[in-house]
């Protein structure tokens, strides 16, 4: 079976469909009548709880490293005169498990593009709740000296490699098994997953952040990693029910073999790579400078340590809402238009939203991170999934959509909050610069998503 073969077949729900020749970005899909078909079956129900469940925990995992990281990390790991240098280090730590996203996505991409998405899922999930652990009980700088940041950064790139290859089967796990009308939506309960899992643990280390410090810096701050381990046992109880995807099945059926991804994603398929790498810098630099930089930066300036975390929690909230209602309408309307939506309002809300966490209130910074980690981010990231996997054929797609979406949140939100820190200390504190910086950014993502083909009727068999 061949991306590019013209010839008529029967896809995996029995329709008779012709593909499309489209290599690149540059030619027009075939677009396709959606396929009928229902979500609401149990082997359905049991998939999308799957990937909804699978990116729940695993980033429940990653962000409660970024929350953690915002909040404690700087006085535990980093202990150093200068609060603003501690905080550089912290988000340090922070990048490298980003930085190793893209690897993850390469490895597990590549496995699960030749031996199925079904497996490298299982060794994903595994991994991720071993190295959370692994923080929990990780020594103080006081009590190991230099060990405790090497060690801590060693447990964040782990982290980061299992995430990497998370998403990209997760997503395809439902979006491989819907109805082609409903892409769209299935995909986007992997998308759901993440601020379901960042909800989970912010919600955690608020209600361990009302302890006196002393008991929250000793103790309190390694529960939520330790609890991990319970979350790790429900997710794998779930994930080996659910079966192997037809479109991986048919293709091994057809013997069609795949010899190193990665390198056909590279070589014939690079202007889609880059575009959907580009797409998702405005989506992750949400993340990264809302939900990690401005949570330091306010309780930096006074703001209650528990409050700004319950605001992350009801933001992150509003963005599982959004996904939903931004993906439902990606399957009728299109990719694209939404998704440019949500890009076209961040540049014009960027600076507004900076200024508000300039302001040093809570009121205003509540507004804030709805606004942009709620709303904006929402917007874009519940056709994301979907947009990801329609720019690559299923021989190659566990690969190029997860180096996509894993090269994203690398630049976008893993480098966002040490750059914000950075702006500030080369600017004497000009807040203002952030926000020119980050609507320059979203401005890219809508050139990118303009550059897209429209997929929601690609015949992606």
């Amino acid at each position: 079976m061949s991306y590019g073969d013209p010839t008529p077949r029967q896809n995996f729900q029995g329709a008779a469909t012709t593909t499309s020749s489209s290599t690149d970005v540059k030619d027009a899909p075939a677009m396709l009548p959606p396929e009928e078909g229902s979500l609401n079956t149990k082997e359905m129900r049991r998939i999308l709880a799957s990937s909804f469940l699978g990116t729940a925990i695993e980033f429940y995992d990653f962000i409660l490293y970024a929350t953690a990281a915002a909040v404690v990390f700087s006085q535990v790991f980093f202990t150093v005169d200068s609060a603003a240098l501690a905080a550089f280090f912290s988000f340090g730590t922070l990048a490298a498990g980003y930085i190793a996203r893209p690897l993850g996505g390469l490895v597990f991409g590549h496995f699960g593009d030749v031996l199925g998405r079904k497996k490298v899922l299982v060794l994903a999930m595994t991994l991720m709740g071993v190295a959370t652990v692994g923080v929990g009980l990780l020594p103080t700088t006081a009590q190991i000296g230099v060990a405790a940041p090497i060690l801590l950064v060693t447990l964040r790139v782990i982290q980061g490699l299992a995430v990497g290859g998370e998403w990209g089967g997760a997503m395809l796990v439902a979006l491989e098994h819907a109805p082609g009308g409903k892409r769209g939506f299935a995909a986007s309960f992997a998308n759901m997953g993440g601020p379901a899992g960042a909800v989970m643990a912010t919600l955690v280390v608020s209600l361990f952040s009302t302890l006196p410090d002393e008991q929250f810096l000793s103790w309190g701050w390694r529960v939520p990693f330790l609890l991990s381990v319970i979350l790790l046992g429900v997710g794998l109880i779930v994930r080996l029910q659910v079966s192997e995807t037809p479109l991986f099945q048919k293709m091994e059926a057809e013997a069609e073999r795949r010899r190193i991804p990665a390198l056909e994603v590279i070589t014939k398929y690079p202007k889609n790579l880059v575009i959907g790498i580009i797409a998702g810098l405005g989506v992750y630099s949400v993340q990264g400078l809302m939900t990690v930089w401005a949570v330091s930066y306010v309780i930096g300036h006074g703001l209650d340590r528990t409050e700004v975390l319950n605001w992350k929690a009801v933001a992150a909230t509003t963005t599982v809402i959004m996904v939903i209602v931004s993906a439902r309408m990606s399957d009728r309307f299109g990719r694209k238009p939404v998704m440019l939506t949500g890009a076209l309002l961040g540049v014009v809300l960027a600076y507004p939203i900076i200024a508000l966490v300039g302001m040093h209130e809570m009121w205003a910074f509540a507004l804030a991170i709805v606004l942009s980690n709620g709303i904006l981010q929402g917007i874009v990231f519940g056709p994301f999934g979907a947009f990801c996997a329609e720019l690559f054929p299923t021989r190659i797609r566990y690969t190029g959509a997860s180096l996509a979406y894993q090269s994203s949140s690398t630049f976008g939100a893993g480098f966002t909050p040490a750059i914000a820190a950075w702006i500030l200390l080369q600017t004497s504190g000009q807040i203002w610069v952030i926000g020119v910086v980050w609507a320059a950014v979203l401005a890219l993502t809508g050139v990118a998503i303009l550059m897209a083909k429209e997929g929601r009727g690609r015949d992606i068999s």
